[in-house]
């Protein structure tokens, strides 16, 4: 079960009174074992499931639990961040009941969406009747917008009613999702504690789906249609350099202050990966995970890897305190800099024909050409096609290495 640890973080600024540091034996804390909660959006409820053992919370969703190792209480109220998203739970709670709401603390005057959990094993969606279809395998998705159509891939695994899968994109996926199919068709739903989101449709026929895919924000219209051979576009093609342009020439800044480029002496005829990354962003999280530990089996092989950071503030403090939270979590030992706020793309790389993903992963060689550029990310959720990844990033840093 693939599993991620959210650190302490603001815990000190939250502890006006004591925190819980063994199991429950009173109404003073939060009750361990299941608890399944529903955001309440303007479209309808989107469910989620947790575990409460002593101080911290996990987040379920199919194989993935997402873990904050915080509960903070003042009183009969609750705050429990999750630190990777600068997020956080806020409510109060009275026996099997929790309720409040979940903000992003990094959106000024954010109203955060309301929550209620209730103690106890429900299933995430209650099951009505059995289905007479089947939606194992893989499918062209396409979200419907006014003016344009995007296509995408579902991967579906059911095991009698329970439902897990993901949805691809040429910029990454959706994570793990997990549902139930019955008679009345479809619904999945996934939070790993930045957006909640649900998808749910009914089948027109065996091999077609019409639904909708719902976010606090609103419900946007989605069909589906069965195809074993369902593909993305090719990664490698959706990001170009500008013609004439060979390199990358960034000078940016790591924490400690320091100015790294890719014409410093310790790049020097190494191969060298650059990923342009958020730490806001699921996908960046996902790859920042291989990344991390494939370095340092590999470093000592000729290979350097550096991490452009787009942030969503460009504050001193609030950059080091998530860029910290990052390297920390993943344990990353690459240079990770600081690149400026989302969309200054257009001046820290210039050489490029437009920033169309985070991540978006550069591939240099020894000489400190691009060679290749990958748009996006599919991760550990996507099965195969994660697995397939990483077979081509292999290859690719092998061919590099055995060059001249």
């Amino acid at each position: 079960m693939k599993k991620y640890i959210f650190g302490a973080g603001i815990l000190a600024s939250l502890l006006f009174g004591a925190c819980n540091s063994g199991t429950q034996k009173n109404n003073d804390y939060l009750k361990d074992g299941k608890w399944r909660g529903e955001f309440s959006v303007k479209d309808g409820t989107i469910p989620f499931i947790f575990d409460i053992k002593d101080t911290h919370l996990t987040l379920i969703n199919g194989e993935e639990e997402v873990v904050s190792d915080s509960i903070a209480y003042k009183g009969d109220s609750i705050f429990i961040p999750i630190k990777a998203y600068d997020t956080r739970f806020e409510g109060t709670f009275s026996g099997d009941t929790l309720q409040g709401v979940f903000r992003k603390l990094f959106a000024e005057n954010d109203p955060g969406i309301p929550f209620k959990a209730i103690h106890g094993e429900a299933p995430r969606f209650q099951k009505e009747g059995i289905s007479q279809d089947t939606i194992s395998g893989k499918w062209d998705i396409q979200f419907l917008t006014d003016s344009t159509t995007a296509n995408n891939v579902g991967i579906f695994k059911q095991d009698n009613s329970i439902l897990t899968g993901s949805i691809l994109t040429n910029s990454g996926d959706f994570r793990y999702l997990e549902g139930v199919i019955d008679q009345n068709g479809f619904k999945l739903s996934a939070f790993a504690g930045l957006s909640p989101y649900l998808i749910q449709g009914t089948f027109t026929d065996k091999d077609n789906f019409e639904g909708e895919f719902i976010t606090a924000r609103g419900k946007q219209k989605i069909v589906g249609k069965r195809n074993d051979k369902a593909a993305l576009a090719n990664p490698y093609s959706l990001t170009q350099l500008k013609k004439g342009a060979k390199s990358l020439g960034f000078k940016l800044p790591d924490l400690k202050g320091n100015t790294v480029s890719l014409s410093d002496e310790k790049f020097k005829g190494k191969v060298v990966v650059v990923s342009i990354l958020g730490s806001w962003c699921p996908n960046c999280l996902d790859e920042a995970a291989f990344l991390a530990p494939w370095y340092k089996e590999n470093k000592d092989r000729g290979v350097e890897i550096v991490g452009l950071a787009f942030e969503r503030k460009d504050d001193p403090a609030y950059v080091n305190k998530v860029l910290s939270n990052f390297i920390q979590k993943y344990n990353i030992g690459y240079d990770v800099l600081f690149a400026g706020k989302i969309g200054n793309d257009k001046n820290v790389l210039p050489e490029i024909d437009g920033l169309k993903s985070y991540p978006t992963t550069f591939f240099i060689d020894k000489k400190g050409n691009v060679r290749k550029i990958h748009t996006g990310f599919n991760g550990p959720a996507t099965g195969l096609f994660y697995e397939e990844f990483k077979s081509d990033f292999n290859k690719i840093i092998d061919e590099l290495l055995a060059e001249k």
